[in-house]
């Protein structure tokens, strides 16, 4: 006699789950490292924002994310803080924001991937739900930035090579 319970199977844990994230960050940072300096912060298209700042969106997204997830705080979203005057400062916000990214989301257990976070006050869904998003928002800018740079006549990086 065969049962009709069925058991639920975990697919990706934690782990595998930043590091599809890291994965998407070390392309869109090398997306970033493919503009030249003046076009990183003037170029845009459609009056879209030129991908300085859809970078530092980014960068002001991740970390200070996963720190609000972890010391449940729910302080309001804010970009003004950085303002970037040339790449490698924004490379380097980067690099700094990974490192931050990683020591947060360790914090993070398992249980509470499910447990509903009002980020920044404003996004009430599971912390699994507010992840995704950030990964889904940076691969949607970094198409963006994809669009930019081919219209710059530049060969962006493979879309499948995330490390």
């Amino acid at each position: 006699m065969t049962s009709t319970a069925t058991a639920t199977k975990q697919f990706i844990n934690s782990e595998q789950l930043l590091e599809h994230w890291q994965g998407h960050r070390n392309l869109t940072r090398r997306v970033i490292e493919s503009f030249p300096e003046k076009e990183l912060f003037e170029f845009s298209v459609g009056n879209m924002r030129p991908f300085a700042k859809l970078a530092v969106e980014l960068i002001s997204i991740g970390g200070p994310a996963l720190k609000g997830i972890v010391e449940k705080n729910e302080e309001a979203y804010n970009e003004e803080g950085f303002a970037p005057k040339t790449k490698e400062e924004i490379l380097t916000k980067w690099d700094e924001q990974t490192a931050v990214i990683n020591e947060y989301f360790s914090q993070i257990s398992e249980e509470r991937f499910t447990e509903t976070f009002n980020l920044f006050g404003q996004y009430e869904f599971p912390v699994y739900q507010n992840i995704l998003y950030f990964v889904d928002n940076e691969i949607h800018h970094r198409g963006q930035g994809y669009v930019y740079l081919r219209a710059l006549g530049i060969e962006p990086p493979f879309f499948w090579e995330r490390f």
